[in-house]
Order: C-alpha cells, then sequence, then structure tokens
C-alpha cells in the first residue's frame, strides 16, 4: 500500500444550504465523498454504486495477482 496525502478544499452547494470541507486523508474524503452521494442521490442508490465499485476493485485486484 502507499500513503496518500490530501490538500483540498471541497465547497459544496445544494438548494437548502453548503458545506466546506478540507479533508487531510483518503478516509476523511471517502466520508465526504459518502455523505454527499447520499445527499444527492439518496441512501439506496449511493450503496448501488459502493457496490458496484467495490465489485469491480475486487476483481482488478484479483487478476492484478495472476
Amino acid at each position: 500500500m502507499t500513503t496518500v496525502s490530501i490538500d483540498a478544499d471541497i465547497k459544496a452547494k445544494w438548494q437548502d444550504g453548503h458545506s466546506s470541507y478540507s479533508p487531510s486523508s483518503t478516509e476523511e474524503l471517502a466520508i465526504i465523498g459518502i455523505d454527499l452521494l447520499v445527499r444527492d442521490l439518496g441512501t439506496e442508490a449511493a450503496e448501488q454504486i459502493f457496490e458496484k465499485h467495490l465489485s469491480d476493485q475486487k476483481t482488478e485486484a484479483v487478476s492484478t495477482r495472476e
């Protein structure tokens, strides 16, 4: 695994408000992404996106090891 550092300022706006984020780790960035995805698409659609992406990552990891 590789250590990744993040330097980002994220500004998100929606009809009823806005938020600003400054993640400093991949975990914080993922949590922000999940929060915004659920806010935008809803829980079920967000879950489907994550399930597909995780499945794709597992397939890629297996093919890389072979």
